[in-house]
C-alpha cells in the first residue's frame, strides 16, 4: 500500500489533506466561527501543510497511515459519545417522565 500511495502522488494529497481538515475540524476548531479571511488563511495553510506531509508520504514515511488510525480513534469516540447519549435517554423512568435520580 505505501508503494501505491508513492506511485499516486495527487491521491496520497488529497487523502492527507481531507485526514487534516477533519481532524482540525473535530479537534481544533473554535467554537465560534472565525472571519472569512482567517478562515481561508487556516485552509490555505492546512493545504500547504498537506503539501508538506504528502512528500513525506512520498519519502516512504507511514503519515497516511498514521493519520487513518487517529481518525478512526475519533470515530470511535464520537460513536461512543452518541451511545452513551442515546443510553442515557433511554433509562429507567420512575413515573413522572424523568429519568431516575440515584436514591
Amino acid at each position: 500500500m505505501q508503494e501505491w500511495l508513492s506511485d499516486h502522488k495527487l491521491v496520497s494529497y488529497l487523502i492527507i489533506l481531507a485526514f487534516t481538515i477533519y481532524i482540525f475540524n473535530s479537534v481544533f476548531r473554535p467554537q465560534a466561527r472565525l472571519p472569512i479571511l482567517k478562515e481561508i488563511l487556516v485552509y490555505l495553510l492546512m493545504a500547504f501543510g498537506s503539501f508538506i506531509l504528502m512528500i513525506l508520504q512520498v519519502d516512504k514515511l507511514p503519515i497516511i497511515q498514521c493519520m487513518a488510525v487517529a481518525v478512526i480513534m475519533m470515530l470511535m469516540l464520537r460513536g461512543r459519545q452518541l451511545y452513551d447519549k442515546w443510553k442515557k435517554g433511554k433509562g429507567p423512568r420512575d413515573g413522572t417522565g424523568k429519568p431516575e435520580s440515584g436514591r
